[in-house]
């Protein structure tokens, strides 16, 4: 593929052109989340069909329950070595909730990637690579089907036809996150790529929290919804004042009496959260911690970024395949116990979505196989190549305290400027201030020193004392 169609080209099949990407898996982990973007800047000029190629490529952890399906002369020898190390290590009763953690996250991917492509003018054509799994290249499990095309449970057909299919609902607006204080606004589009045009249908729109309680809703009249385009339908705007509590809401747009309807996840958060720290020291240094610790206080510690020992944080998962490919940083996506305490005050599914973004990448994944167990509040699915125990928010007891450690920042400066930051520092902190903070592992000062870095957590240690 060259970067620019030669003369003479009747269409052009590209991941990038020389202006620029037009697929995501170049755009998601280094752009903060936003949804009213296409690849409009990347195919300017173009002169001939543009078809956006292998769009994708997100790896999914492997599902074990397929080694039953092999009844021929095929052995999935791939899949039983992973069920051995997993079990070698106690973590195959994981299996299944990192495949649908994973898997989670590839489907929310795959969703922007298609309505990207389908918000862009001058787009013919988008190829998928995959919707259901390759074995070969060292085991490419990008597929939201198994490689016998059938469903891994990740998202059901009609929900992915929301997105991907000859009528989509589209919209854009400008970011996942949102406090009380602001408008949400929206611009409503129509790609209709049907056999022919739509007419004298309205669109709805509802903007509903947990019980579909509605905060907003309306309709357009759309007379006349043109076959082969991308149609804006009008904008759309709403006060989120009503919103007191940390919130996920969703966008829901349908085109009335038709099948076709879509909908995206917005994240509303309190715009002054009220951040107590009550009896928990929260410091973001190790020496200090230990130190009240010792005295049996609750502590919790989130030492800066560049002074802890992991992996680079990253939102994206793995590419096509952790074996073809061994050299990549980064994970499969978090998996957290969604119904954890500690995660009262901050919504959230079991899985990677939007709202983490931020969070993810001003951290560091900790490798924990070395330590003693801790209890995990959010820990990540590794590569099945690895397969190692990772984390990111564990509480265990320590030095004669109770510890809630975080390798996200949450602490620094310049990250309080983010809601989602501040709202799960407001939570950790109601919880460790509550009856339930009683942690049942236990870790030795020893281990939570192998964590941090002592030489450059001392240099990057904003002070001793308590922060808040």
């Amino acid at each position: 593929m060259s970067d620019w169609p030669e003369t003479g080209d009747d269409f052009f099949v590209t991941q990038w052109t020389k202006k620029g990407w037009v697929r995501g898996q170049g755009v998601f982990n280094d752009e903060s989340p936003c949804f009213n973007k296409d690849y409009t800047s990347s195919v300017d000029g173009m002169n001939v069909p543009l078809i956006s190629h292998e769009i994708g490529q997100y790896a999914v952890y492997p599902n074990l329950r397929e080694i039953e399906k092999y009844k021929g002369v095929l052995d999935p020898l791939n899949f039983k070595a992973v069920r051995a190390d997993l079990q070698e290590k106690g973590l195959l009763s994981k299996a299944d909730d990192y495949l649908n953690a994973s898997g989670k996250l590839a489907a929310i991917l795959y969703k922007e990637e298609i309505e990207r492509a389908l918000k862009t003018p001058g787009f013919s054509g988008f190829q998928l690579l995959d919707l259901h799994d390759f074995p070969g290249q060292g085991t490419a499990l990008v597929g939201l089907l198994d490689a016998f095309w059938d469903s891994k449970g990740i998202v059901a057909a009609e929900d992915f036809r929301n997105f991907c299919s000859p009528v989509v609902p589209l919209t854009r607006f400008p970011k996942a996150i949102y406090t009380n204080n602001e408008l949400f606004e929206a611009t409503v589009e129509i790609a209709n790529y049907a056999a022919s045009d739509i007419e004298n249908k309205k669109i709805s729109w509802n903007l509903f929290g947990p019980g579909r309680k509605s905060v907003a809703s309306g309709y357009f009249d759309a007379a006349h919804i043109e076959k082969g385009k991308n149609s804006v339908i009008g904008k759309i705007s709403a006060s989120l004042n009503q919103v007191t509590v940390a919130t996920c809401l969703t966008l829901e747009v349908a085109v009335v009496e038709t099948p076709y309807k879509n909908s995206w996840s917005v994240w509303v958060y309190p715009e002054n959260v009220a951040i107590n720290a009550g009896d928990v020291c929260v410091t973001d240094n190790l020496e200090k911690a230990l130190s009240e610790l010792s005295k049996g206080r609750k502590v919790l510690l989130s030492p800066p970024v560049g002074a802890l020992k992991g992996i680079e944080g990253k939102f994206v998962p793995v590419f096509w395949s952790p074996i073809h490919f061994p050299k990549q940083a980064g994970s499969m996506g978090i998996l957290c116990d969604s119904g954890h305490s500690a995660l009262s005050d901050f919504p959230t599914e079991n899985h990677t979505d939007w709202q983490w973004w931020h969070l993810l990448k001003n951290s560091k994944t900790l490798v924990v196989d070395s330590i003693a167990p801790v209890s995990a509040i959010v820990e990540h699915v590794d590569n099945f190549a690895n397969n190692r125990r990772l984390v990111s928010v564990f509480e265990a007891t320590c030095n004669g305290g109770k510890l809630l450690f975080s390798s996200m920042d949450i602490l620094s400066e310049k990250n309080r400027k983010y809601p989602e930051i501040r709202q799960l520092l407001y939570s950790l902190l109601n919880y460790m201030n509550s009856e339930t903070f009683k942690p049942c592992s236990e870790l030795p000062k020893e281990d939570l020193n192998k964590l941090v870095d002592s030489e450059i957590h001392e240099v990057k240690s904003s002070s001793a004392t308590s922060i808040y």
